[in-house]
């Protein structure tokens, strides 16, 4: 128990408390109309969203990695939740949750929360732009007020839908809807501390409960009165072949809930200069998540607005997010029987406003006009979370992203052959100096620097075998800039020794140190070339190759020692060109 507490409750005392009380009440607030919103959205009851706020509110806090979480239903959820009622049911959505749970729980022990900041930035900001399109485009319906509109699974399915509808359009709704939009856009003008989804629901309920009592749909009429009781404990029917099923639909949810908690984590630590703990994070995420739909709640994650919220109102401790559980759950017993007069056009503005400031819209435009690889893997990533579905779209998206990663660093490795510049008195080996003109018979020298790995490695091959038909006695590899050789690398380099070898040369390498030492050790390649052929100096490598050469070819050496070049081999006019 002592870890739980050190570093998110440890100092706590009651002078606190205060603090807390006033944060969680207030982000409570916040929470209860965004719970509903996302709930109906997801195409299930909306007081299944207030369960997720409450419970996996509470435990995201007691158990999670952040001071300052907020954890409940987000909009990141809406689509892969909406897709999976729509194929699934509601009753497989909830074994759905509590398997992501146990996954979130298992990355978590196995500390695979660093992980997670290796998804690439046009990755993230272009499947939650996506994700803002899809939350947007869903509430169209309900803020005209159409009738009869059956929810698809694909956004183009939706829109034909919307647009087939269009006659069933209610004036009413509209008015209701923009009453409310108006009243979030003006609430933080006049009353800065009032939540402005809160003040348009409340402002908007009222005018349509007075003035246009059975002309617009509630809550109450789409979907029964919500309950003012707590929720049953049950379990889901667990069988093999809906376990073998919802496995896929369990792992986007995890992988998901893990981007989304950490992500927010990250805003937290930036907003308090403190410092989250990932693996705990996911630890806290899986037991909300497994817990939840035990209680029929939905999947939950981090929610960054209400994390955010939670901060700027003073919140010091975990606790605040405890609060905030305890006030949903008092709020859903004693005022759930006036929440079902709500208008479901007063809750459109609210999705809609969220979505819009999810869209990582000023991120996206930068993006895009970079007009680079990361540009493409943003819009690709973007274009396939709206029209097929994230799963696609994350999994597209990372693929391109390592591809156009792999040709940059392969880009990045560069191979040149050098000799010793003896135009000036320190005789640093140049490219410069070699060309055909000028070259040496006997010795092939290469500097090699960047990452010897699969996007590269077929590069080095062919660059260091085009000089070995020549047949070099002696072939020196300087690799003090070479960080890293992954396996392919290794293979070709393995590749490069056995065919030079076979032809009777011999390989020296320098400079290699750290990791990359280490590696060629493990792999066997350290062993192969003979840790007598490894130096730390080119000019070590230089005097040994020089003890390699064949006297009856060459006589001294213009290239590596300030001696007349005799190559005996070649004609007197060739020798000419050799001494130039």
């Amino acid at each position: 128990m002592k870890s739980l507490f050190t570093g998110r409750f440890e100092g706590y005392s009651v002078h606190h408390v205060k603090k807390d009380l006033l944060s969680g009440i207030i982000v409570g607030i916040v929470a209860i109309p965004l719970a509903m919103s996302f709930a109906i959205a997801s195409g299930v009851k909306p007081e299944y969203g207030i369960y997720t706020a409450c419970i996996a509110g509470i435990l995201i806090s007691l158990f999670g990695g952040s001071k300052y979480q907020i954890g409940g239903p987000t909009g990141a959820f809406v689509p892969i939740l909406l897709g999976i009622v729509i194929t699934y049911g509601y009753e497989d959505l909830l074994l759905a949750g509590l398997m992501a749970g146990i996954m979130l729980c298992l990355m978590g022990i196995f500390k695979l929360g660093s992980l997670i900041k290796f998804i690439p930035r046009p990755v993230t900001v272009g499947f939650t732009a996506g994700i803002a399109v899809i939350i947007f485009t869903g509430q169209i319906a309900n803020f005209l007020g159409l009738t009869n509109v059956k929810r698809h699974e694909y956004f183009i399915a939706n829109i034909q839908e919307i647009m087939k509808q269009l006659g069933t359009t209610n004036m009413y709704s509209i008015l209701t809807a923009v009453i409310c939009f108006v009243t979030i856009l003006m609430t933080p003008k006049f009353f800065p501390k009032v939540p402005g989804a809160l003040a348009g629901i409340v402002v908007s309920t009222l005018v349509a409960t007075f003035l246009f009592t059975g002309h617009v749909a509630t809550i109450a009429t789409a979907y029964g009165q919500i309950p003012n009781s707590l929720p049953h404990f049950a379990i889901p029917d667990i069988t093999f072949e809906r376990l073998q099923l919802l496995i896929g639909p369990a792992f986007v949810i995890a992988m998901l809930g893990g981007i989304e908690s950490l992500l927010s984590a990250v805003v937290a630590d930036g907003m308090t200069n403190s410092k989250h703990n990932s693996n705990r994070e996911l630890i806290g995420q899986g037991i909300a998540n497994i817990v939840t739909p035990l209680f029929g709640g939905i999947p939950a994650t981090g929610a960054i607005a209400r994390t955010a919220t939670n901060i700027k109102t003073g919140a010091v401790s975990p606790m605040s997010g405890i609060i905030h559980g305890v006030f949903v759950l008092v709020t859903l017993l004693l005022l759930a029987p006036y929440a079902s007069h709500i208008p479901l056009a007063s809750m459109a503005p609210v999705l809609m406003v969220v979505a819009w400031n999810m869209s990582e819209r000023h991120h996206f435009s930068h993006i895009v006009k970079l007009k680079s690889g990361d540009s493409l893997v943003l819009l690709i990533t973007f274009l396939l979370t709206v029209f097929t579905s994230l799963t696609l779209a994350v999994e597209v998206g990372l693929v391109l992203a390592v591809l156009l990663f792999a040709k940059r660093m392969s880009e990045k490795l560069v191979v040149t052959k050098v000799l010793p510049d003896h135009s000036n008195k320190s005789g640093k080996v140049q490219p410069h100096v070699v060309h055909q003109q000028h070259d040496c018979p006997q010795i092939s020298m290469y500097t090699i620097e960047g990452p010897l790995f699969f996007g590269a490695a077929q590069m080095f091959e062919q660059k260091i075998e085009s000089t070995l038909h020549q047949q070099p006695r002696v072939l020196i590899l300087r690799m003090g800039k070479v960080p890293f050789m992954d396996s392919t690398g290794e293979a070709y380099f393995s590749n490069i020794i056995e065919n030079f070898t076979a032809q009777g040369g011999k390989i020296l390498v320098t400079g290699v140190q750290g990791d990359l030492k280490i590696a060629l050790q493990h792999n066997g390649i350290y062993d192969k070339i003979g840790a007598h052929h490894f130096y730390q100096h080119t000019g070590e490598a230089i005097t040994k190759a020089l003890g390699y050469l064949d006297t009856k070819k060459c006589i001294g050496c213009q290239h590596f020692a300030f001696h007349e070049c005799r190559d005996l081999s070649k004609s007197k006019e060739e020798k000419e060109l050799i001494l130039q």
